[in-house]
């Protein structure tokens, strides 16, 4: 049994399927297929990480998206349009070109910009503010974009042809654990279904669900928020960072402006945010495009981060026999959906770590081996 109906958790079936050749998989989601939040994030896929526990990750997520399409027959709409990330001191170029350099080292294409660079891919931003001057920027051209619920359909229809159930409106109430603790089935809202294994991937649901083993996790679900303008003539050439300011944006092939910016400051299990953070985001992307502030905003919404405490994910065993766990991805999500269900659907068949994924152990946060990026790829600044 799959826990989750998004994103990582239909990959996982996918793969299970379609790699190890397990098909008797039950998906199992409380809401309906994509409706979570792998409907609600801002749509970027990159690899452009810095740790040798991340890297490599990463870059197979990526190699995977490149070929997604071919591999679901589906049109997930990938869009290769490159992301840029500004610096705007000296340090932070050193830091950038740091993770650049690693990034080459793993075989992953990363240019080192300088302003000139910048200006001539990104005219429009604000080259003269004093605060935070735009000095360059690191540029991977093979990163992008992806239709994010395309991606949970064609993984849910790719699953579903190789014989997975996949059962909506059905939310997991309870574990059936035997005599030595182990579970042995999960109590849904459909009646029990009976598992060899049950693997978790439920995103900011993680502790809820795992409260019903007895399980703690060392994770807070926080709101982040997301936005999109009114449809544009194209005008940002591909994904735009603004680290300083913590302000992403890209936009659509409708034509709007997708963005957001930080985490609402306060742990909740709503999808919805609060105002100061609509105008923190807005105030970021005005102060490094202030083109921006002639769109009109169309709408926003939230999706429930699951932030771990050193801003990296978990694809692990937990310590309840029988259970698995694939969750704490922060802001990162949705880029790694390929590797992550890959990595989740080879540890559930072989109970092994797949090489890409060894650093992702819940015990790290006892033996001090954690996968801190220090921004790049998620800061959860959790107290």
């Amino acid at each position: 049994v799959i826990i989750g109906g998004g994103g990582h958790g239909l990959a996982t079936a996918y793969y299970l399927a379609k790699v190890h050749g397990i098909t008797r998989v039950a998906v199992v989601e409380k809401g309906w297929i994509g409706g979570g939040n792998v409907g609600r994030n801002t749509t970027i896929i990159r690899s452009n990480y810095g740790l040798p526990g991340n890297e490599p990750f990463y870059e197979w997520s990526m190699k995977l998206w490149e070929g997604l399409e071919q591999e679901l027959n589906y049109n997930a709409m990938i869009s290769q349009r490159g992301v840029l990330n500004l610096f705007h001191s000296d340090g932070q170029r050193d830091t950038f070109a740091r993770r650049g350099n690693a990034m080459r080292l793993h075989g992953v294409d990363a240019g080192l910009l300088d302003k000139d660079a910048v200006r001539r891919m990104a005219p429009f931003l604000n080259y003269d503010q004093a605060r935070f001057p735009v000095m360059g920027g690191l540029y991977q051209a093979r990163g992008g974009t992806a239709r994010h619920d395309a991606v949970a359909w064609g993984y849910a229809r790719g699953a579903s042809e190789l014989g997975v159930d996949i059962i909506q409106n059905c939310e997991v109430t309870g574990f059936v654990r035997d005599a030595a603790g182990a579970v042995t089935s999960v109590d849904t809202s459909r009646g029990r279904i009976g598992a060899g294994k049950v693997g978790m991937a439920v995103a900011g649901n993680s502790s809820r669900v795992a409260a019903l083993a007895d399980l703690r996790l060392p994770i807070e679900s926080h709101v982040l928020q997301a936005f999109v303008s009114e449809g544009l003539k194209p005008v940002i050439p591909g994904v735009i960072t603004f680290g300083a300011g913590h302000f992403y944006i890209s936009q659509s092939d409708k034509g709007g402006l997708v963005f957001g910016g930080d985490i609402d400051g306060y742990n909740s299990y709503a999808s919805r945010g609060n105002l100061p953070v609509v105008e923190d985001v807005c105030e970021g992307g005005m102060a490094i495009m202030p083109m921006i502030g002639r769109a009109r905003l169309l709408r926003g919404w939230g999706g429930i981060m699951d932030m771990s405490m050193d801003g990296s994910p978990i694809i692990d065993r937990s310590p309840v026999a029988g259970l698995y766990f694939n969750g704490g991805w922060c802001y990162g999500g949705f880029k790694a959906t390929p590797a992550s269900g890959w990595c989740f659907a080879h540890l559930l068949a072989t109970d092994g770590r797949h090489d890409t994924a060894t650093a992702f152990r819940f015990d790290r946060f006892r033996t001090g081996h954690l996968i801190d990026e220090k921004g790049q790829g998620a800061q959860p600044n959790l107290h």
